[in-house]
C-alpha cells in the first residue's frame, strides 16, 4: 500500500470517527448535526480543521457564580413573582402585565429575570447621538463605570471612550472595561496600558490558549453594556468603533437601537456585568457593593425584564422569549434585524402569526457585511412572504437594530439577532419592555424607517438570478453553523 493510499485510509478513518463524535457525543440541534456531517464528507481535511474552530461545544455548566446573599434574594424574588402569578394575585396596577403574565412567568422561570416597575428609558437610533450621552455620563461619574463590549476598537470612538475612562481612573472612580477577545481583537494594546496605568480595570472574555490565536470563534460574548455608578445602565445594538458613527464608506449611515436605562432594572445589567467580569477576571466582586437605586425613589412606570442567554445555559431565553411575543399578537409584529436566519421554531411562530391575519412586518439591511449570512438571511424570505409577511430593505445606510414590538404594548431591544448564533452560541442580553408608550414610540420609529426602505414583493424576490438562489441554498444548509 502506498503512502497515498495510508493517508487516504487515515483521513477516512479519522473522518467517520469524528463524524461519530459529532451524532453521538455531540448534543447538538439535528439541523446543526447535518450540517456539519455535509462539510465533513465533502472538505475532509478542511472541515475537520473548520470543526476544531467552529463546532466545539461549550458544556453546559454554569460559569457565571452569583454572590450567594444576593441571588438568594433575587431567587425569593423570582419565586415570590412566579407565586403571584400562579395565584392570579397580580400586584401591578397596569393590565399589560396580566396580559402577558405567560411571557413574564416565562422569564421568571427560565431566567430568574425579575420584573422591574420602577423605571424610565430613552431610546437612540443615532450613533453620534448615543455615544454623546454615554461620554457625558462617564465624565459625571463620582464612584463607578463598568463598560463591556463586543467590538471595540482603537479607532477615535474608541480613544475617545478610553481617554474619558482614563480621566475617570486618575480622579479616583473605579473603572472596569470587559471586551469580547474575539470580537475586540484589534483593540491596541498599547491604549488599554495607559488605562491601567492610570488605575483602570480590564480584562478580555474568553482569550484564547495560544497567543495571538483564538480557535474559540464561537460562544463569544456578543453583549453591549454600560452601567454609571450603578443608576444609568445602557444595552442594546452599538458596537464602540468609527462604523457606529456613521463613518465607514463601506456601510455609510448605521442605523441601531440602544437603550439608556434609569431605575431598578440597572440593578439586573449591573449583576451581569458582574457575573461576566468575575467570570473573566477571576475576581469575586461583590455584587451588593454595586447596587446603589435606591426603591423608594420614583424613577418612572416602565416595566422591564433584563434577559441573559448563552450556550452555558439549558434553555434558549431569548428565543424563547421572541416566540412567546409573537404567538401572543393580535395586531401587529413588528421585526428589525441584520440577521434573519431563525431555527425551525422561531420561523414557524413568524408564519403562523402572519398566517393568522396578524400584521407582520420586517426590515432587514439593503447590503450584506457577511455575505454567507445575507445569503442564509434571504433563503428565508420567500417562506415568510408566501406566509403574508412584508419585508423591507433598509437603504438609508446599514441596519444593525435588534428590535421586535408586539401590538403596540410589548417590545424587545438587546443585542440578540434573529440567528442561530445569537441563540445558541453567542452570550446575550435583552431588555423586555411592558409599557405602551415605549412600544408605540419603536413602532413609530419602525414606520419612520419605512420611508428609508424598499419593500421587497414576492414579484421582486422570484426574479432573483439563479446564482443568487444558488448561493442561498447552500447557505441556508450551512445557517445552523454560520
Amino acid at each position: 500500500m502506498g503512502i497515498t493510499s495510508i493517508l487516504l485510509a487515515i483521513i477516512f478513518i479519522s473522518n467517520i470517527f469524528l463524524a461519530a463524535m459529532v451524532v453521538f457525543l455531540e448534543r447538538k440541534s439535528v439541523s446543526s448535526t447535518w450540517a456539519w456531517l455535509m462539510i465533513l464528507n465533502f472538505l475532509p481535511i478542511i472541515g475537520f480543521i473548520l470543526y476544531l474552530i467552529f463546532g466545539q461545544n461549550l458544556s453546559r455548566r454554569k460559569i457565571f457564580k452569583w454572590d450567594h446573599n444576593v441571588h438568594q434574594r433575587t431567587k425569593e424574588l423570582v419565586n415570590k413573582q412566579m407565586l403571584e402569578i400562579v395565584n392570579q394575585d397580580y400586584p401591578f396596577s397596569e393590565p399589560i402585565f396580566k396580559d402577558y403574565h405567560g411571557l413574564i412567568y416565562m422569564n421568571l422561570n427560565n431566567d430568574e429575570a425579575p420584573l422591574t416597575l420602577n423605571n424610565r428609558l430613552a431610546i437612540y437610533t443615532d450613533g453620534e447621538e448615543k455615544f454623546r450621552q454615554l461620554i457625558q455620563d462617564i465624565r459625571s461619574a463620582k464612584h463607578n463605570i463598568h463598560i463591556e463590549y463586543y467590538i471595540f476598537r482603537s479607532d477615535f470612538l474608541g480613544h475617545e471612550i478610553i481617554d474619558t475612562l482614563i480621566q475617570k481612573a486618575s480622579e479616583g472612580v473605579v473603572v472596569r472595561l470587559l471586551v469580547d477577545d474575539e470580537g475586540s481583537r484589534k483593540l491596541s494594546k498599547k491604549l488599554v496600558r495607559r488605562l491601567i496605568q492610570a488605575g483602570g480595570k480590564f480584562h478580555t472574555f474568553f482569550p484564547g490558549r495560544l497567543p495571538l490565536l483564538n480557535l474559540r470563534i464561537n460562544y463569544r460574548n456578543h453583549r453591549k453594556l454600560a452601567i454609571i455608578d450603578g443608576i444609568i445602565g445602557y444595552v442594546g445594538g452599538f458596537n464602540v468603533g468609527d462604523e457606529y458613527l456613521g463613518l465607514n464608506e463601506k456601510f455609510g449611515y448605521w442605523r441601531d437601537t440602544h437603550l439608556r436605562l434609569v431605575g431598578e432594572a440597572v440593578n439586573s445589567i449591573q449583576s451581569r456585568f458582574l457575573l461576566d467580569w468575575n467570570q473573566a477576571s477571576g475576581e469575586q466582586v461583590p455584587f451588593q457593593d454595586y447596587y446603589a437605586v435606591d426603591p423608594s425613589t420614583h424613577y418612572g412606570e416602565v416595566g422591564i425584564q433584563i434577559v441573559s442567554s448563552g450556550p452555558d445555559k439549558k434553555w434558549e431565553q431569548i428565543k424563547n422569549a421572541f416566540i412567546k411575543m409573537i404567538i401572543s399578537a393580535k395586531k401587529h409584529v413588528y421585526i428589525q434585524t441584520p440577521y434573519l436566519i431563525p431555527d425551525e421554531s422561531l420561523l414557524n411562530a413568524i408564519s403562523i402569526a402572519s398566517l393568522s391575519h396578524v400584521d407582520v412586518r420586517i426590515m432587514i439591511p439593503n447590503k450584506p457585511d457577511h455575505p454567507f449570512v445575507y445569503w442564509a438571511t434571504f433563503s428565508n424570505i420567500g417562506l415568510l412572504l408566501e406566509a403574508g409577511a412584508r419585508v423591507y430593505l433598509y437603504q438609508n445606510g446599514f441596519l444593525h437594530a435588534k428590535t421586535v414590538v408586539v401590538d403596540g404594548r410589548l417590545a424587545t431591544v438587546g443585542t440578540s439577532n434573529l440567528d442561530f448564533r445569537s441563540f445558541s452560541l453567542n452570550f446575550e442580553v435583552n431588555a423586555f419592555i411592558y409599557d405602551q408608550p415605549t412600544a408605540r414610540r419603536l413602532a413609530k420609529i419602525f414606520k419612520n424607517d419605512i420611508r428609508l426602505s424598499r419593500e421587497l414583493t414576492m414579484e421582486d424576490y422570484e426574479k432573483r438570478p439563479m446564482m443568487i438562489k444558488f448561493k442561498e441554498s447552500i447557505s441556508r444548509l450551512l445557517s445552523p453553523v454560520l
